[in-house]
């Protein structure tokens, strides 16, 4: 019983809420809050296209639509697509009912003389001029603009209200006094200028407008009867067509206010629609998954960065819309796609498809698939959703994670070791001072060459331990790689010049990013070794470019032209102690990964067309952020 109660006193204030209208406005002076189409600002460019065009732009994120969803969505765009307020096409929609209600009033007037009876000289003048008064309204250019213009308020004002609904009543009254009722009764058109005092003025204002009208009947009425005339039926006549009136204007001001509200409602919903549409495209925009749209036959209507750079052997496949068989490398796609439609269903946890490029350059993407709508009623679906994931990110993700409880217990073990390696240090220091033989300074020294290899790996343990992310300030990465190239030349023994295996390609002018500079030169060198241990050693066999992509990011890529790296070896690059080499630690791979991921960077490995001579390349991804200072970058010697 008390919810009952309470349920009901909320539903009359809901109900008072909606009623209580201002005295100095319409019933479409709750809109004077929202943004109307007329008016500049971020909504006032809502039409049914563009309205369309973000509803399928929010895509896979709508909530499910029902066929009354969808005939309200049609009308909330009609309503607030149109360009015009519901005020503005009420307004405009009256003045086209007085110029044609005034060609009718000249024609009967025509009609009338052809017949015989000819009207009197005052009422050809009346008529004549209300015509030509209705008429220039109309044909105004800015009729349907005035009653808006300056405050924005849905009424009409003063003057506006004198030279339509005034200019009615009073021309209606005046016929209605000089033509006799016999000939022609012009009392029923003055529903019109009451009616739309009802819907486009105050509530007050509408029933003095009513009240003006009944007051005018009963006065010609009053002045029938002293002609001659029946006072009681005319008095009678006269006071119900006035109650009658009065009817017309509360229920136009009732109607009036149901109008508004759903136009308020109407631009309420398409600015939350338009709100979700932008998160939407914001959310999907920065989703390191890739997400594509796909229809029925093959053509992606939306598809998100992650997305294209994953479709495209390098950087970004060209957006959306396009379609899915226009490449070779995507028709593995474009089967899963029509093997989803045709079944209906798709596994939750996705399937692996293959994306060859060329014969040197694949890509392994987790695909999964979500149908846009779910009704049982409905065998077929027009779209599906993919939602695309890089098979070898999601194993390094795997791997990285297992590994980071294993590179903690490490770093804990490295700590330790170092004591009794400092011991054993010192010992075969002590040992090879009495060493009197050449066999037990051999023994010496290996036992040092070793205890420094073990320091070695003691130091890179501790190194790719992990750690979490970094503040680093803002360094000129291209004045630290063209330093790190120079010092690394010299300390390998590589020339600089045309005939040198080292090519560099840098941006003309500085560019930033957050990084340390000792830990940039750490994995630049590492990189460098690798690529030079690999390659021919030819002119330009190992090729290093840093340039700027799109969405503020620099790309730091090493190439060489050593044979590709093996299909069973890539997956295993970058964990830790795994080399192909018998005195590798198998740690650089490895540091250099964990060194960019504390700057927000990463390091990845990409086999490229065959048709390059540098095929192995090995590229750092990082944000690019702009100098704090404005310094040059230092030039490569050549």
């Amino acid at each position: 019983m008390a919810e009952s109660s309470a349920r009901d006193r909320r539903r009359r204030e809901r109900r008072v809420s909606e009623r209580v209208q201002p005295l100095g406005r319409s019933w479409f002076g709750v809109l004077d809050g929202l943004p109307h189409d007329s008016e500049p600002g971020p909504t006032s460019q809502w039409s049914e296209e563009s309205v369309s065009e973000r509803e399928s732009e929010s895509g896979p994120a709508s909530a499910p639509h029902s066929e009354g969803s969808h005939v309200w969505s049609r009308e909330a765009r009609r309503l607030v697509g149109s360009g015009q307020t519901a005020f503005q096409r009420i307004y405009r929609a009256f003045l086209g009912a007085r110029a044609a209600l005034a060609v009718v009033l000249v024609v009967s007037l025509v009609l009338t003389g052809i017949v015989g009876a000819r009207p009197a000289l005052l009422v050809m003048m009346i008529t004549l001029a209300y015509a030509a008064q209705a008429l220039s309204l109309w044909l105004l250019p800015s009729a349907d603009e005035t009653p808006t213009k300056g405050t924005g308020l849905a009424r009409l004002r003063g003057w506006e209200w004198l030279f339509t609904i005034g200019i009615d009543v009073t021309c209606f009254l005046s016929l209605h006094l000089l033509t006799p009722a016999a000939v022609f009764n012009h009392v029923p058109l003055l529903v019109l200028p009451v009616l739309m005092a009802g819907v486009l003025t105050p509530r007050l204002m509408a029933l003095a407008t009513a009240s003006a009208v009944a007051v005018g009947l009963l006065l010609v009425a009053w002045v029938a009867s002293v002609s001659g005339s029946d006072p009681s039926l005319a008095l009678t006549q006269a006071g119900l067509a006035g109650s009658g009136f009065f009817v017309i204007t509360v229920l136009a001001g009732e109607l009036a206010g149901r109008i508004a509200r759903e136009e308020r409602s109407a631009r309420g919903s398409l600015e939350l629609a338009r709100q979700q549409a932008q998160l939407n495209r914001l959310m999907i925009e920065e989703m390191q998954d890739g997400v594509l749209v796909v229809d029925r036959m093959g053509r992606v209507r939306a598809a998100n960065p992650a997305a294209r750079r994953l479709l495209a052997p390098a950087g970004l496949c060209a957006p959306a819309p396009f379609n899915l068989g226009a490449m070779p490398a995507w028709h593995s796609v474009v089967h899963s796609v029509e093997q989803a439609f045709a079944g209906g269903t798709w596994p939750e946890e996705g399937r692996d498809v293959e994306v060859r490029f060329s014969a040197y350059s694949k890509r392994m993407l987790r695909m999964r698939v979500r149908f846009t709508r779910h009704h049982a009623e409905q065998a077929s679906e027009d779209f599906c959703v993919l939602l695309l994931e890089d098979v070898r990110s999601m194993q390094a993700r795997t791997r990285q994670e297992k590994l980071a409880a294993m590179g903690r217990m490490s770093a804990g073990i490295a700590h330790e070791i170092r004591n009794p390696l400092a011991a054993i240090a010192q010992a075969n220091a002590l040992m090879a001072e009495d060493a009197a033989t050449p066999g037990q300074r051999q023994l010496t020294r290996m036992v040092t060459d070793n205890v420094e290899r073990l320091k070695r790996i003691i130091d890179d343990v501790l190194e790719a331990a992990p750690a979490g992310p970094q503040q680093a300030s803002v360094i000129d990465v291209g004045a630290v790689v063209a330093s790190t190239c120079s010092e690394w030349a010299q300390a390998a023994g590589v020339s600089l010049g045309r005939a040198s295996p080292l090519r560099v390609e840098l941006p003309p002018g500085p560019v930033g990013a957050p990084f340390d500079s000792d830990h940039l030169r750490r994995v630049l060198i590492n990189l460098l070794d690798n690529a030079l241990r690999h390659g021919t050693r030819a002119p330009g066999s190992v090729e290093l470019c840093l340039r700027s992509t799109a969405a503020h990011r620099l790309e730091l890529s090493v190439s060489s032209d050593g044979a590709p790296i093996a299909g069973d070896v890539e997956p295993y690059l970058f964990e830790p102690f795994f080399s192909t080499r018998s005195r590798g630690t198998g740690l650089g791979l490895y540091i250099c990964r964990e060194l960019c991921e504390r700057y927000g960077a990463s390091i990845e490995y990409r086999l490229s067309s065959g048709e390059l001579a540098n095929r192995n390349e090995f590229f750092v991804v990082m944000p690019q952020q702009t100098l704090d200072t404005s310094e040059a970058s230092l030039p490569l010697p050549t």
